[in-house]
């Protein structure tokens, strides 16, 4: 695989996947509004399954909050009638409230202690459920795992999880790694297509994209942002990653960042999209866009940024095949 087609002009949907705000008709609004207002060609149907704590072994996916199989299903599939290609990304996060960034076990089995041997088995169990719906519903990427910095060392266990996930679905595989790892990952060569979390400081664009390319240069592999983004929020544009940090509400800041981050990209014809974050399947009502600080850009001055960036892309894709 050599490109990703088309351009990923996507936004990532749904977040965290609570059962029972799926498939029903505010989850519905939610998705036609996101095709409407920023012209996306691509989405990511993102939730999340609960393990206790980070060095708990057992992700229990199928209990609540987690969405149910047919909520996943109907995500699928009507975005599908919508016109739009998915990528499914099923994600562990800690149930204590610690980042999933966090989940570490011994590099050496200790007796009466968790071990990694025993969290891949769940988080095998885990991905591979997903897999199995992504290939019944000819998803267009698969993407096997978030942000797992602690747990990108364990090389051969990440390996032995791509080569069970090919078993049961046909399509392209991505990893999306965190911020400042895309050069601490010694597997992408088991994947398809390379991704990570573009949280950049507004103004170290460039760098990041400089340091980013030899990644990708070295392992001859598309590359797209699986998330970027910036809250709405004063100083949000300096710390995009912090979704706590302390500020008032701002259109500004989010439209700047958006218009920077994608200025620093153009650049660079080897950024193949963006999955950007996020789009909630509750939207908050128009009237309230002033008053809200997260990242969603919905009826936000950066919702016309991305709207005609979006455009543009398309049209320079079609116009380039």
């Amino acid at each position: 695989m050599n490109e990703i087609q088309p351009y990923v002009a996507g936004m990532t949907w749904g977040w965290t996947g609570i059962r029972g705000e799926w498939a029903d008709p505010q989850a519905e609004h939610s998705l036609k509004e996101m095709k409407e207002k920023l012209h996306v060609n691509w989405v990511t149907v993102a939730f999340a399954a609960l393990q206790e704590h980070p060095q708990s072994t057992a992700i229990p996916f199928e209990e609540a909050p987690t969405v149910t199989d047919d909520e996943v299903l109907w995500a699928i599939r009507r975005s599908k009638e919508l016109g739009l290609k998915v990528c499914l990304k099923p994600v562990v996060n800690c149930k204590d409230g610690t980042w999933r960034a966090h989940i570490n076990f011994f590099d050496m089995d200790v007796p009466c202690e968790p071990k990694w041997s025993d969290w891949f088995a769940s988080y095998t169990r885990f991905i591979l459920h997903y897999a199995r719906i992504a290939e019944e519903t000819a998803c267009e990427l698969f993407c096997i795992g978030c942000e797992m910095v602690q747990t990108d060392r364990r090389e051969q266990e990440w390996r032995q999880l791509i080569a069970e996930v090919r078993k049961v679905y046909s399509g392209p595989i991505t990893y999306n790694c965190d911020k400042y790892q895309e050069d601490h990952v010694s597997w992408w060569d088991a994947v398809d297509i390379i991704s990570s979390s573009g949280y950049y400081p507004i103004g170290d664009w460039e760098s990041q994209l400089d340091r980013i390319e030899a990644v990708v240069k070295q392992h001859k592999k598309p590359f797209f942002f699986m998330e970027a983004g910036c809250p709405s929020r004063e100083g949000s544009q300096f710390l995009p990653n912090d979704w706590g940090l302390e500020g008032s509400p701002s259109q500004e800041v989010q439209e700047q960042y958006y218009e920077a981050m994608f200025a620093a990209c153009e650049k660079r014809d080897w950024v193949r999209g963006f999955m950007l974050w996020d789009w909630p399947a509750r939207l908050y009502d128009p009237s309230a866009a002033a008053l809200n600080d997260d990242y969603c850009m919905y009826s936000k001055r950066a919702e016309q940024t991305v709207h005609r960036y979006y455009t543009h892309k398309q049209t320079s894709a079609s116009i380039n095949l």
